[in-house]
């Protein structure tokens, strides 16, 4: 029996082609589109699942009393290593890590790396697998590095490299040869060795060798990035206590008393970071594509039951034959899941050609379908079933319905009592398609916010490019020279050189006071090291003052400037009481300085934050540096790239010449809300073509339905125009009631997303007016499409239609 229902809707299929393609295609474009949002979400839940013994692995958080006081990623240096080794009952293991960038040479091969400099327990307590070497003394010799397969091939064009060695340089301009101990196979996406979207660290060094770059993991430093492993059967709580006691004993006053350090378990911290901002893009993403999914579902019993009086003789014989109503659910069913299984078919090709497409509109990598453990296999085949039965139970139990007499006729008289059912899945595609319209159209106004805000500075034909270190007073003399030698090129209207960009990864904080006050009133800020330069190059404006001093003249580097944000919060309401006046620094020894100016208010980093309060010192006073930012002239952008990187091999030879624009590290800031930006764009137009298929079925049957009311009306001398009309009127009204229904969630569920954002856009009816009208105006050139025939057709020929 089944054989025959299965050949039997074979020929059905075939024989209605154009039916058959229209469906396979929505479903399969829905089906294809809820498995690339799956696997994307997969990918993403999986981060940090591959860690050896995941659910005892926390990261240290910081929470300040003051924000601007430190990071919530990093912890002081020592903790981590304090906790084992004070508690070993409570902790198991521990790792820590220090991140730097600097130059890594192969002979000719040169290029700036993010390197990871941290213990040596890194390998047994994460179970990295390693291709060659050996994980039990890989970090036991000095001067030697861990790399992954990825840079051993960069490099080398090889992975077994062990015992060839690299040269690293160090912040004072020396380098050392570093002997390959290990290769790593690319770890799969984690939190330790990947901790965010800036960081992916494949150069791996032990902390023995931190004092070869200048650097330190002492209780003073709070921008160390720490890792423990709990014993079986403890819990995070009972590490409270013990911390707080490590802190109040090493840590110096300044930071024991404001900070309070906690651990966030490694199985949800990749998910819970940044106000969960993944979680959040997630189930937005799970949920497009679960809407996207039942509105493909709809369209086909939408088309499936505009087609029934291509079926009525056949139900009508089957039932006079004998046939019962049971026999045609079953034959109505299996053609449902027969089409679904065509279309899930397709939507693995489409997986599989649109796979690449779809990891550069989100901006990560899609996997492929080799990627999944062998048990995803049934997934399919449990769509196939369970998307074949809800799209073909409610065509199946109408169709089977019908009259035997009625159906010898061709009638649709039983069909007409469920148009009501039609409509409303009809409105349910509307107002779903409205809901991804308006959501994509103001999350494009907040997009285009975070990139045409005003952000206190001038951000066009900036490009950074990060420098070799030698952090002494001879090394800023040497890098001030270099920076006016650059300044001076005919592309290059100026140039500076600085710690900080304004992309959220400053030196860390400052705390100082006036003098004349005392350190309970002390303020919290960012520091940026700069030279007087600085100003200029971003175009950043003053409110009183000047920048260090004249450029090109006499500065005192001794001075400080500050933003009119610190000024406020120093007591100084109007900026220029602040200029001259003498402030101290909490810690380095009590060092004062003078103020030399006061900035505007501009943005360091995301809109997420509030402007925060900053303070810059002069490079000369602070010997560190990262950053030569040049302002490049407006014209030929190519041209002047390529004049900067042929100086630059002049001027700094051996060294790489990794450039970024300023846009470029802007949008680096909005990774995940420009990724929900491109998938409900692409969201926004899979909707528009189901609910476009799902009106074309549904405005089908209801012209076959009123093909002699057509004839009618023709002959009592209606207009094709008013006939058209009849059809647009009752679809229109659809589409209203569909949008008052969803405009309030949509407000209430954009509103909830642009609360995560300091600076953000009004909700105004521009978006939902915008939305529904095009969806109304691409709805009306549909059914003018279709019922324009029939409305030309001759009534007579319509009148005769049984």
């Amino acid at each position: 029996m089944l054989k025959n229902y299965i050949k039997i809707a074979w020929r059905n299929i075939t024989k209605s082609r154009f039916h058959a393609l229209v469906n396979i295609s929505g479903l399969s474009v829905g089906i294809a589109f809820t498995l690339l949002i799956g696997a994307y979400v997969w990918s993403e839940l999986n981060v940090n699942s591959a860690l050896k013994n995941l659910n005892r692995q926390y990261i240290l958080q910081s929470k300040w009393k003051n924000p601007n006081q430190g990071l919530e990623l990093t912890t002081v240096g020592p903790l981590a290593k304090a906790l084992r080794e004070t508690y070993p009952h409570l902790v198991a293991n521990y790792y820590r890590w220090d991140g730097i960038t600097s130059n890594v040479s192969k002979g000719d091969k040169v290029f700036r790396e993010g390197l990871q400099v941290g213990d040596s327990t890194m390998l047994s307590m994460y179970g990295f697998s390693v291709l060659h070497g050996n994980t039990k003394t890989a970090f036991d010799d000095p001067f030697s590095v861990v790399i992954t397969a990825e840079k051993a091939i960069k490099y080398f064009g090889k992975t077994d490299v062990t015992g060839e060695t690299l040269s690293i340089e160090n912040f004072s301009g020396a380098k050392h040869d570093f002997m390959i101990s290990a290769v790593l196979k690319s770890p799969a996406k984690n939190s330790v060795t990947m901790l965010n979207d800036n960081n992916n660290n494949q150069f791996y060094i032990s902390a023995n060798n931190i004092s070869y770059f200048g650097r330190n993991m002492d209780w003073p430093n709070f921008y160390i990035v720490g890792y423990i492993e709990l014993q079986k059967g403890v819990s995070p709580i009972e590490l409270e206590k013990p911390m707080q006691h490590l802190l109040k004993q090493n840590a110096p006053p300044g930071v024991a008393e404001n900070l309070t350090p906690y651990i966030v378990p490694l199985n949800q911290y990749y998910l819970d970071a940044n106000n969960g901002l993944i979680k959040k893009t997630l189930f937005a993403l799970s949920g497009i594509a679960f809407f996207i999914l039942l509105m493909a579902i709809v369209n086909f019993i939408n088309l499936s039951v505009s087609k029934s009086a291509a079926r009525m003789r056949e139900i009508g014989i089957r039932k006079v034959l004998g046939g019962v109503r049971r026999q045609l659910i079953v034959q109505f069913l299996v053609e449902s899941v027969i089409t679904v299984l065509f279309s899930t078919i397709v939507a693995v090709f489409l997986y599989i050609a649109t796979c690449n497409l779809f990891s550069n509109i989100l901006g990560k990598e899609i996997p492929s379908l080799n990627a999944f453990p062998l048990y995803f296999i049934f997934i399919p085949a449990i769509l196939i079933v369970l998307i074949g039965f809800l799209a073909g139970i409610y065509p199946s139990f109408v169709l089977s319905s019908l009259k035997a007499v009625e159906s010898l006729k061709g009638k649709l008289g039983a069909v007409k009592d469920n148009v009501l059912l039609r409509k409303l899945l009809i409105g349910f595609q509307f107002g779903t398609a409205a809901l991804v319209f308006i959501c994509a159209y103001i999350i494009t106004e907040q997009m285009q916010l975070f990139f045409t805000k005003d952000l206190g500075y001038n951000k066009d034909y900036i490009v950074s490019a990060q420098l070799p270190r030698d952090w002494s007073r001879p090394g800023v003399d040497k890098m001030e020279t270099i920076r006016s030698q650059f300044a001076a090129m005919p592309q290059v209207s100026n140039a500076a050189l600085s710690y900080e960009v304004p992309d959220d990864n400053n030196a860390g904080q400052v705390t100082l006071y006036r003098i004349g006050s005392d350190s309970a009133h002390a303020v919290s800020s960012q520091q940026f090291t700069t030279d007087e330069y600085y100003r200029s190059t971003f175009n950043i404006p003053m409110a009183a003052g000047e920048f260090f001093g004249k450029e090109g003249g006499l500065v005192d580097a001794t001075k400080i400037v500050i933003n009119e944000k610190q000024a406020k919060a120093l007591g100084w309401n109007d900026p220029q009481d602040a200029i001259g006046k003498g402030v101290v620094f909490l810690g380095f020894n009590g060092y004062k300085a003078a103020i030399a100016g006061v900035t505007k208010d501009f943005n360091t980093g995301s809109l997420q934050k509030a402007i925060p309060p900053v303070t810059f010192v002069h490079v000369k006073t602070n010997t560190i540096f990262r950053f030569l930012s040049f302002k490049l002239r407006a014209g030929n952008v190519r041209e002047s790239i390529a004049a900067l990187q042929q100086k630059w091999s002049v001027l700094l030879p051996g060294t790489a010449f990794d450039f970024t624009f300023m846009d470029d590290t802007i949008k680096k800031l909005y990774t995940t809300e420009i990724q929900l930006q491109q998938a409900s764009y692409t969201a926004a137009l899979l909707a528009l073509v189901i609910v476009l298929l799902g009106v074309l079925g549904l405005i089908s049957l209801s012209v076959q339905k009123r093909i002699k009311e057509i004839g009618i009306r023709k002959i009592l001398g209606s207009s094709v125009s008013a006939i058209i009309a009849l059809f647009v009127k009752e679809f229109l009204s659809i589409v209203l009631i569909a949008g008052l229904v969803v405009c309030p969630l949509a407000y209430i569920l954009m509103n909830s997303w642009l609360n995560a954002y300091v600076y953000r856009v009004a909700i105004t009816g521009i978006p939902f007016m915008a939305s529904l009208v095009f969806i109304g105006a691409v709805t009306i050139l549909i059914i003018v499409a279709r019922t324009y025939k029939a409305a030309m057709d001759n009534p007579v020929k319509s009148l005769r239609t049984e």
